[in-house]
This record gives C-alpha cells, sequence and structure tokens, in this order.
C-alpha cells in the first residue's frame, strides 16, 4: 500500500502500542491517541476496555467524538482513581517534553521557582507512571520537545523511578513514545531513549536533528510498518470519515526543485 498519509502511519504505530494488552483499560488522551486506541480496539487487540473519555465505558466503538450507541459500564471521575491505583490501565498522554531518560514535562517551562510558562499542571502524570503502563504521544518533533533534560518531571521515567524506591518503580512502565517522525521506547543503554523506527519518508538524520540529545548508533533503524489494508478502511471509514486527525498531523511539505 502507498496510498496513505503520515497521519494513517501515526494512527497505526499508536494502535501497535496496544496491541499486546490484552484486557486492559485504554485511556487515550488527545485525538491521534483515541484513533490509534480505537483502531487497535477494532483490530489486533479487540479485548480492550475503551470509553467516551469522560463517564462511559463503551461497548462499540464510534468515531472520533461521536456518541456510543452501545454503552456497557459507568465510570465516573472519582472511579478513575481507583482503576490509576489498581494498575490494569494503559494511558498515552502528551508531552511538552521528553528527556533522554524518558522523564515527561508538562508542567511548566523554565525554572520550578519562576517558570517562564505555565502548562497543564503535572495532573495525573505522576500517579500514572507509578502506577500505569505509561506511552506518550507528540504530534511535532522537535529538539524543543526531546530536550536533554525536561524542566521539570511530571511524568517519571524508568532511572528516576529506580531511584526514588521499589514503591515508584514496581510497577514504572514507559512503553512507548509515538512522534510525528518516529516510534521510540526506554530500553536503550542504560534505559535511556532508543529509536525503533522511523516513519515511511522520515531518514534518522532528520529524527536526530530534530532530538536534543544523542539518540546513538542509528544505522539498523527500520521503518515503521505501514498500515493495512484494512486499517485505512476502518481509518478513513469508521473512525475518522472527516479526515481530523490530518489537522493534527498534516502531510509534509514536498520541496519543489527548480529545473
Amino acid at each position: 500500500m502507498t496510498d496513505y498519509t503520515r497521519a494513517d502511519v501515526c494512527a497505526a504505530a499508536i494502535a501497535d502500542s496496544f496491541k499486546d494488552d490484552g484486557e486492559i483499560f485504554a485511556s487515550p488522551m488527545g485525538m491521534l491517541p483515541m484513533l490509534g486506541v480505537r483502531l487497535a480496539k477494532l483490530t489486533s487487540n479487540p479485548d480492550l476496555v475503551i470509553s467516551d473519555g469522560e463517564s462511559l465505558f463503551l461497548a462499540g466503538v464510534p468515531p472520533l467524538f461521536a456518541k456510543a450507541e452501545v454503552v456497557e459500564g459507568w465510570i465516573p471521575f472519582r472511579k478513575v482513581f481507583d482503576v490509576v491505583a489498581y494498575g490494569k490501565r494503559h494511558v498515552m498522554m502528551g508531552a511538552t517534553q521528553v528527556d533522554r531518560d524518558g522523564n515527561q514535562n508538562i508542567s511548566a517551562i523554565g525554572d520550578f521557582d519562576r517558570p517562564k510558562r505555565q502548562l497543564l499542571g503535572s495532573r495525573g502524570a505522576p500517579g500514572n507512571t507509578a502506577n500505569n503502563r505509561t506511552s506518550y504521544w507528540v504530534p511535532k518533533h522537535s529538539s524543543r520537545v526531546f530536550v536533554e533534560q525536561v524542566d521539570i518531571v511530571t511524568g517519571v521515567g524508568p532511572k528516576r523511578a529506580a531511584a526514588a524506591g521499589v514503591g515508584a518503580s514496581r510497577y514504572n512502565d514507559i512503553h512507548r513514545i509515538v512522534s510525528n517522525l518516529g516510534v521510540f521506547d526506554v530500553n536503550g543503554p542504560d534505559r535511556t531513549v532508543r529509536l525503533l523506527s522511523v516513519h515511511p519518508g522520515v531518514t534518522t538524520d532528520e529524527v536526530q536533528a530534530a532530538t536534543g540529545f544523542d539518540l546513538g548508533d542509528l544505522s539498523e533503524v527500520p521503518v515503521t510498518r505501514e498500515p493495512t489494508l484494512e486499517e485505512l478502511v476502518i481509518i478513513r471509514e469508521v473512525l475518522d470519515p472527516k479526515s481530523l486527525r490530518h489537522r493534527e498531523v498534516p502531510e509534509p511539505k514536498v520541496e519543489e526543485t527548480t529545473p
């Protein structure tokens, strides 16, 4: 298949992040994570438990931002914390910054005592990374996002979790980081961020140039798999017929050459 977009590739890569989870509560935060999770539910992992992002467990799999026709459970906000503590959950969050050790920042930019810019705040990131499998989605990969060291740690990476003791490290599981350029995990040397694959049309040099720390030897990094025909049909005709995904991940501009 060649008739796919970068957004389609990202959706399939996100779906792959959830394919081996089995029966677990998937908590995607954001449009592409929601698309990827619902794609996984319809293809590689039908046992995923999904919600409408507010208070309902869904039996069916509706299009993005559409109301579900079949509801199978109720999970008000106060009950979410019980699930977080129990651990049968895989959350995919955003990240304003991610560093080489897999720490995430969504709190503020700049010095903690006098930040230059206030963001969301820590919110659920510390509890997620201490109790649940956690992945991150980065729609615009740049050296401002992938940094040597985050300004403030909100999501805890494996090295910092281990240093904090067994209470923080026992269930710490930073599973995947998916960006618009590639797929990463934190199984590099000394539990650092590692490039697993580059998306079709992206080079490893491009990824390294857009990353604020050294990714090491990239000579054998493979290409992210292409979406299957089945996945493309589901994405385009079932889950996102309005092509909302392209607002978040537009097609890269092709530079014109002068003859």
